[in-house]
């Protein structure tokens, strides 16, 4: 039997950080990378929850100095994570970071390549508000994994605003990776949230929280129909599995259950004034 070869399998960490402490952090991190790669050689993807580097406590522990703890991208840190991707020969999508810059700081998710290159960073659009105080990125980040598939980045409190998941299907990802740091009641508001928007994009939605004490858990791996192929629970655990990009071909093609066709209504049909985007919906750019 032919095997998809638009397939990435990955792992997840739902792990908490050595609180207080981003060396002990790093380094932990590095061990667990290699010891994936040693019980799941397979795996060509390593997630991480936010600020996971940067050592955040739980919801009872004191807010973590952003500005301390900033740094620019690139920089040392990066170039750490870089050497970790390449020993391991694996992508990775660490978390996030705080980034230092001119304007302020950011918090911000990067991405590895195999190669130990940082092939791409996405600043938060929509922190939580009032809690952080994070300024919000400007822009939508997708990149791609060659012969593989194209994947968006979105960070926790994006997920409740659907024009950031509408915005990086359009711009062709079939994934999302959404690192996430909940320690609050609204996790399972998060949870619904993610199931919508995999079912409106027809796209997988992979949301990943840090477990207690630091976090509440449940991460979860959801598909292009919303299924959740698994959720965690609260406790620390490696979550693997396997990003089927062929599986949205199917859906976009024929349907979600075979039946709704949302991107080709969109395309084909939709005469609907949008004032919100300034005009109307307009055609997805193809490669």
């Amino acid at each position: 039997m032919a095997v998809n070869m638009r397939c990435l399998p990955f792992a997840a960490l739902q792990v908490s950080p050595v609180v207080n402490d981003p060396e002990l952090t790093l380094e932990r991190f590095r061990d667990q990378v290699a010891t994936v790669r040693r019980i799941h050689p397979a795996v060509r993807l390593v997630i991480a929850p936010e600020v996971y580097l940067m050592a955040e406590g739980g919801p009872f522990a004191a807010a973590a100095d952003s500005a301390a703890l900033a740094q620019e991208i690139p920089g040392p840190l990066t170039d750490a994570l870089g050497e970790i991707a390449r020993d391991n020969d694996m992508w990775l999508v660490p978390g996030t970071m705080y980034e230092r810059t001119a304007e302020g700081i950011y918090n911000t998710a990067v991405v590895l390549s195999p190669e130990g290159k940082l092939v791409a960073s996405y600043r938060k659009c929509f922190p939580w508000l009032p809690f952080e105080d994070t300024i919000p990125g400007d822009r939508a980040v997708v990149f791609d994994i060659p012969d593989v598939g194209r994947l968006g980045l979105a960070i926790c409190h994006d997920g409740a605003f659907p024009e950031m998941f509408r915005q990086l299907g359009w711009m062709g990802a079939e994934a999302v990776i959404q690192p996430v740091f909940t320690t609050s009641s609204d996790r399972s508001v998060e949870l619904v949230l993610a199931r919508a928007n995999a079912i409106a994009n027809q796209l997988h939605v992979l949301s990943i929280n840090a477990p207690g004490p630091a976090g509440l858990g449940r991460s979860v791996v959801i598909d292009p129909e919303g299924n959740v192929r698994y959720q965690a629970g609260s406790g620390e655990e490696i979550i693997t599995d396997v990003i089927d990009f062929g599986a949205v071909d199917r859906v976009r093609e024929y349907g979600t259950l075979g039946l709704n066709r949302m991107w080709h209504q969109l395309e084909t049909s939709c005469r609907l004034d949008l004032p919100v985007y300034g005009g109307r919906y307009q055609a997805r750019p193809t490669d």
